[in-house]
């Protein structure tokens, strides 16, 4: 038995907005991604990134893309029905995260389609937006994802 809480593909509208929590970013946070996944001057030594066009450490676009999903997960609306990501589109780094940043955002319902031959589940497609504490985007792109459909409308689209 699922919680009345529980969404499924059936239950995300087109234009529909969720906002994200925020989260602030640490230095720490910064170097310990940079050194497992991106490791760039820019994200691992304050020296060098003093030298560098960032002119400070900032960090990776990808632990700024991460944190966006995660903030999006933790609202718990993906609990029942995510099969799994379909892919990323349109991916825009437009300023860099700094050490005490902090990062909010929305996430906006672009579409949804079921998927012809799989009557069990549908493709979601959502926009991710982010911002910093001074409402300034960050970061944009489209996210979709495979979603389970609610039960009973996976007989009835039979």
């Amino acid at each position: 038995m699922t919680a009345a809480a529980d969404r499924y593909f059936e239950d995300f509208a087109k234009g529909e907005v969720f906002p994200l929590a925020g989260i602030t970013v640490t230095e720490s946070q910064i170097i310990d991604f940079a050194l497992r996944f991106d490791p760039q001057p820019f994200h691992l030594d304050r020296e060098a990134a003093a030298r560098s066009p960032m002119g400070g450490l900032v960090a990776s676009g990808f632990h700024t893309l991460a944190l966006s999903f995660r903030l999006f997960i933790d609202r718990g609306l993906f609990r029942a029905c995510s099969i799994g990501g379909a892919g990323l589109a349109d991916v825009r780094w437009i300023r860099p995260i700094r050490p005490g940043d902090t990062l909010g955002g929305r996430v906006t319902v672009i579409d949804t389609r079921p998927i012809p031959d799989a009557r069990d589940r549908g493709i979601g497609r959502f926009l991710f937006e982010m911002f910093n504490q001074d409402e300034e985007p960050v970061l944009s792109y489209v996210g979709s994802v495979v979603l389970r459909r609610r039960p009973a409308a996976q007989e009835v689209a039979g």
